[in-house]
């Protein structure tokens, strides 16, 4: 075998080695044993296809709860930031989502297994606080996570996608932020498989599928089993960490629902999972927890659906990184949210409200690779706060990633603490522009109703206002070409290029330092970048967004900017 290198600090012979190792400790096979060892160190998901669910065309824009009060929400105060959204002007700036997140929900689920919320704190319910905001011209979002409870300790949505986005939709949600707090990894270990069959729902079987009758891929093969706990007397292994797959080609009389049932050897030592694809498109998850070894085997069942005729119906496990299994989650809570928003408006007769899916999984799991296929946005950083060392660290990441932004699908580098905190004007302002240059949601922290003066008028007079609803800053952010921002020069000063419609450029001059600095734009090399649909001329019409100024120049800018600010220019 030759050498290379797999991943960083990893060859191919060492891997081989612990391969050999595994194989005679426990009797695996070698090949399987090291290509499992290569999947744990690489993500195998990727993004084929876009999450299209016709919402966040451009990078939402609204509120949400948590910068701020945190565990401290109720009803009312809802209904006071809606309020003050739709009387300061911002959402006539843009500004159009009311976000709850954590601790909106009871302790424990109603009898039917359905999310509930706090009965003392939202006593109306959260369908009703829906319609409340929904009536001021906005619209609701909420929280839950991708694990076993939130980060606050209430009941999560893993495992139960289907319901919960059911829920959702029939409450009118239209924006659904998905943490990663309390997360279960689905097992990298498929069951070992004695026989595949199927049935009508409350009916006996009407196809049954030996392992010496079944289809096998890759590495999947069928082992002799001297146990005597197996009618058949034989498995199919090696289907593990993505290493093989098997299938069978069933006859069903009817399109509808059917029952898979598979028989499969019991093991002690690890969960389970399979993945049911039918027909190559409709996917489906199958568990089974570790137990007992008493009786040799044990029967899971999954209920799919078959068209009329042929159906080929394949079994994988495609899990062989903790990568690859939050990339597999959030792609099923996606596919579940845009089912359940179509299903509802059909069985109701209503206009469909697709929502907006936010994917919190704070960038461990690289969601920038796969998230294009499974929603919306995703966070590409831990969780922002209201300091300046923050804010430039979570810059520093997400400006890096720019070529996995695209319409409909954004780098999330968390919510807005302008306003918040002691940042200063300048940190504030420079907060804003940054997160507008690279396309990032525009999602609100700050205490909204300050917006509203006693008298009832908007106190535009509010720096924080100000920066907030700099329309020439917002439309940057929701330009339609849609592209995220480059740094062309880094250092104590960095140079931000965001190509806009209408053959312009944004140009953003950032200071990073601890005092003043002046820094030349050459506006020709900018005008050479292949990204840029900027002519290459003599001069130049030139807005400079924070001081409302409009000057005309040849092709350099030199740009005085304050300690830790910002100078933003449009360029014709």
């Amino acid at each position: 075998m030759k050498t290379k290198t797999i991943a960083a600090g990893v060859t191919a012979a060492a891997l081989a080695a612990a391969a050999t190792v595994q194989y005679k400790t426990k009797k695996h096979c070698p090949l399987c044993a090291a290509k499992s060892l290569i999947n744990k160190t690489r993500l195998s998901q990727s993004a084929d296809t876009g999450y299209n669910s016709g919402v966040a065309l451009t990078p939402p824009m609204g509120w949400s709860s948590w910068n701020l009060f945190a565990t401290k929400i109720n009803e009312d105060l809802i209904k006071q930031i809606a309020d003050a959204m739709a009387d300061s002007g911002l959402l006539e700036a843009g500004y159009q989502y009311v976000n709850i997140d954590d601790c909106w929900q009871a302790s424990t689920r109603d009898n039917s297994g359905r999310l509930q919320c706090d009965k003392a704190t939202f006593p109306n319910g959260i369908k009703s606080l829906a319609d409340y905001v929904n009536l001021r011209g906005l619209k609701l979002g909420i929280y839950s996570s991708n694990g076993t409870l939130t980060c606050e300790d209430y009941p999560a949505s893993l495992r139960h996608e289907a319901i919960d986005a059911d829920t959702f939709a029939s409450w009118g949600i239209e924006y659904f932020k998905y943490d990663f707090c309390h997360n279960v990894a689905i097992p990298s270990k498929a069951p070992k498989v004695t026989l595949v069959e199927f049935s009508k729902l409350g009916e006996a079987s009407f196809a049954q599928f030996k392992p010496s009758e079944i289809k096998l891929k890759g590495l999947a093969r069928i082992v002799k089993d001297n146990s005597k706990k197996n009618d058949s007397g034989e498995y199919i292994d090696g289907v593990s960490s993505r290493s093989g797959s098997f299938s069978v080609e069933v006859n069903a009389d009817e399109s509808g629902e059917y029952a898979v049932t598979l028989t499969v050897r019991k093991e002690s030592d690890n969960d389970r999972f399979l993945r049911v694809m039918v027909n190559g498109k409709d996917e489906y998850h199958m568990y089974l927890s570790k137990g007992r070894v008493s009786q040799g085997c044990r029967r899971i069942q999954q209920v799919i659906t078959l068209d009329k005729g042929m159906n080929t119906v394949e079994f994988d496990n495609p899990v062989g990184s903790r990568m690859d299994s939050a990339a597999i989650q959030y792609k099923l809570m996606g596919r579940e949210l845009k089912r359940a928003t179509k299903q509802y408006a059909l069985e109701n007769g209503t206009e469909e409200k697709p929502i907006v899916f936010s994917i919190c999984e704070w960038g461990l799991n690289r969601p920038y690779k796969w998230g294009l296929e499974a929603g919306n946005l995703w966070r590409t950083t831990p969780d922002i706060k209201a300091v300046w060392a923050s804010v430039l660290g979570i810059y520093e990441t997400n400006v890096r990633l720019y070529k996995y932004s695209a319409q409909g699908a954004w780098n999330d580098p968390d919510m807005l603490e302008v306003g918040n905190g002691n940042l200063t004007y300048e940190e504030n302002k420079a907060h804003f522009s940054l997160w507008c240059m690279m396309c990032a949601p525009l999602i609100l922290g700050n205490d909204v109703r300050k917006f509203i003066k006693p008298d009832g008028t908007v106190d535009k007079e509010s720096k924080v206002y100000q920066i907030l609803t700099k329309k020439e800053m917002i439309a940057i952010d929701q330009d339609a070409l849609a592209v995220q921002c480059r740094r062309i020069k880094t250092g104590i000063v960095d140079i931000l290029v965001k190509p806009l419609e209408n053959n312009s450029v944004a140009v953003c001059v950032f200071n990073k330092g601890n005092g003043e600095a002046s820094t030349k734009v050459d506006i020709s090399k900018i005008a050479n970048l292949g990204y840029v649909n900027l002519a290459s001329k003599s001069s130049y019409e030139v807005l400079d967004v924070w001081e409302n100024e409009k000057f005309e120049c040849n092709t350099e800018i030199t740009a005085a900017t304050k300690k830790h600010g910002v100078k933003v220019y449009i360029i014709k």
